[in-house]
């Protein structure tokens, strides 16, 4: 209780019920989240059930134009499919290639720009070469090449099956550079640091000097 009372009194919590912008925010998203996770029941059709669309429904105007019928609140597409239901649906993989990229990208920036700062010498020198040549390249680029590398390698069937997982891949290799630019310099202020210093000194091995002391450290910018 004390917690979730020192939580709710924190700046953050206090600037976040003052304005009205990010609640209204939040609703939304909070909507769009739960509407992609119980997609199955509170979506008003299913777009994936072949047998339930009918072309004579094809290419619906809104329900609110005139046309438009209120089964259909959006509208539907070419084959028939309610443009709401798909995108309750199609918000599902979207959620979870953004989510699961954007935590691959922070986990392999953060760790390689632990291992940079700390380490350094051609360590560093090779890491940070690396994340400047593909900062000289789009991050579109980089991720269509990803993509292009695992269609060729893998067989059509295979890759169909694993197509989610090259894409968030494809996606987190090309953005990992910023975390891993940004956890480097924090590192490089932290490590000449006296509680750094006094962990070398009582033997603390410098991958757990990296995880206990340094990562709880870098972790705020």
């Amino acid at each position: 209780r004390m917690r979730i009372a020192a939580a709710w009194d924190s700046d953050v919590v206090w600037s976040f019920r003052r304005s009205p912008v990010a609640i209204g925010s939040l609703a939304v998203f909070a909507a769009c989240v739960l509407g992609a996770l119980f997609a199955p029941w509170l979506a008003p059709h299913n777009p994936f059930d072949l047998k339930t669309l009918n072309l004579s429904d094809a290419s619906l105007p809104p329900a609110w134009v005139e046309g438009g019928r209120p089964e259909f609140l959006l509208g539907t597409e070419g084959q028939g499919r309610d443009v709401l239901s798909a995108i309750m649906y199609g918000a599902r993989i979207s959620l979870l290639v953004g989510l699961a990229s954007v935590a691959f990208a922070l986990v392999l920036g953060v760790a390689l720009g632990l291992v940079a700062g700390y380490v350094g010498g051609k360590v560093d020198a090779f890491i940070m070469r690396v994340a400047d040549v593909q900062l000289s390249f789009p991050a579109i680029l980089i991720a269509l090449l990803i993509d292009g590398v695992a269609r060729v390698a893998l067989p059509r069937d295979a890759h169909d099956q694993v197509a989610v997982y090259v894409l968030v891949l494809a996606i987190g290799l090309s953005n990992w550079v910023q975390y891993a630019r940004t956890v480097r310099g924090s590192t490089l202020v932290e490590k000449n640091k006296e509680y750094v210093q006094a962990a070398r000194v009582i033997g603390i091995a410098p991958l757990g000097i990296m995880a206990r002391h340094l990562l709880p450290n870098v972790m705020g910018p």
